[in-house]
């Protein structure tokens, strides 16, 4: 492929596009022409110097006619209407591979989602929205630990990309690869896409652990249970809990869940740390996938009756007011809790 597509332009936007380039040419989609004038102009984004082939375009008749393979990174809210307008210029022969680390509820009606009134099989991931606005068959998802600044420094990293086509996983090896790049396959799409919206709510968690000032055996405690809590939502949602244990699942959650580069670990220490909700939601440079998904699965896990008490608590603590010292109590007496009880 000599041209490859990404669709979006924020941080983590241009981190694809940026490992891209090692390979082949790759054409940026942003709806904001000041943006594409920067990339083409200046080679500059997000204060971040980008590659000579790296371009960028605001036509998306443009992007979808020059590029068979696209990498779609745009938040989750905006993932169905983005797809819409794509729609009308892809062909079955794109293949998509999709960045967002997040669920889509916008099937669900205004009337509906006030009452609670929805179900699992009203949850979608971005594979199943792009199958459902498009006919694109081939689709994959892009998970894993990669913080956009620490690979955008040069660092190392890995992820994985997972599809039910092996095709889609080798050719996004493919484009991917680099010496400081490197992507693991996997077959478990939707058990992929589910693990990196629902890590998004350890991090919050974890960021205000961090802002009340507790240490390493509290974030270890947390992001432990975390992980039986999303194994726990994952075979509740139809997927393989193994498919958890891996660099999609807990490696993603460890990263995830304690690097100041996240921005869900980010807001939720700004929160531990007295910042007002909504200040933080105003001044936050960019979208904050997990508070969007808590609302989500918390709302899932009520009218699905599903176990999950770190998901309640945090709820409880961002969204009711419940004083957040008094929720770690409640957790931390727990008494029916097993250690392990996923395997």
């Amino acid at each position: 492929m000599k041209t490859v597509g990404v669709i979006g332009a924020g941080s983590f936007g241009i981190t694809v596009a940026t490992i891209l380039s090692h390979n082949v040419n790759v054409l940026v989609y942003s709806r904001q022409q000041s943006v594409v004038n920067a990339i083409n102009d200046h080679h500059f984004h997000l204060r971040t110097q980008l590659s000579e082939n790296i371009r960028a375009t605001s036509d998306i008749e443009c992007m979808a006619s020059s590029c068979e393979l696209l990498f779609a990174v745009v938040p989750s809210s905006a993932f169905r209407q983005m797809m819409k307008a794509f729609s009308p210029y892809l062909k079955p022969s794109h293949i998509i591979i999709q960045g967002t680390k997040g669920l889509d509820v916008s099937r669900i009606s205004e009337e509906d989602w006030k009452s609670l009134n929805f179900c699992k099989k009203d949850i979608c991931t971005m594979t199943e929205v792009i199958r459902q606005e498009s006919n694109v068959v081939r689709v994959g998802c892009l998970s894993g630990p990669n913080l956009a600044r620490e690979i955008l420094s040069g660092q190392p990293a890995a992820t994985v990309i997972a599809s039910e086509f092996d095709e889609v996983i080798k050719l996004g090896q493919t484009v991917l690869a680099s010496n400081k790049f490197f992507a693991f396959g996997s077959h478990d799409l939707k058990a992929a896409e589910i693990a990196g919206s629902f890590k998004n709510i350890i991090a919050l968690a974890s960021g205000i652990l961090a802002g009340l000032g507790m240490g390493k055996n509290m974030q270890s405690l947390l992001i432990t249970r975390g992980l039986r809590e999303m194994i726990y939502f994952g075979t509740a949602m139809g997927t393989s809990g193994a498919a958890y244990l891996g660099v999609a699942g807990i490696g993603d959650l460890i990263a995830t869940a304690t690097s100041e580069d996240s921005r869900n670990y980010t807001f939720g220490k700004r929160l531990g740390s007295g910042e007002d909700f909504d200040h933080i939601m105003a001044t936050s440079t960019e979208v904050v996938e997990g508070v969007r998904t808590l609302k989500i699965i918390y709302q899932l896990s009520r009218n699905e009756n599903l176990d999950l008490p770190i998901v309640i608590v945090l709820h409880k603590v961002i969204f009711e007011g419940l004083d957040i010292r008094r929720g770690l109590k409640f957790l931390m007496t727990d008494t029916y809790a097993v250690d392990v009880d996923y395997i």
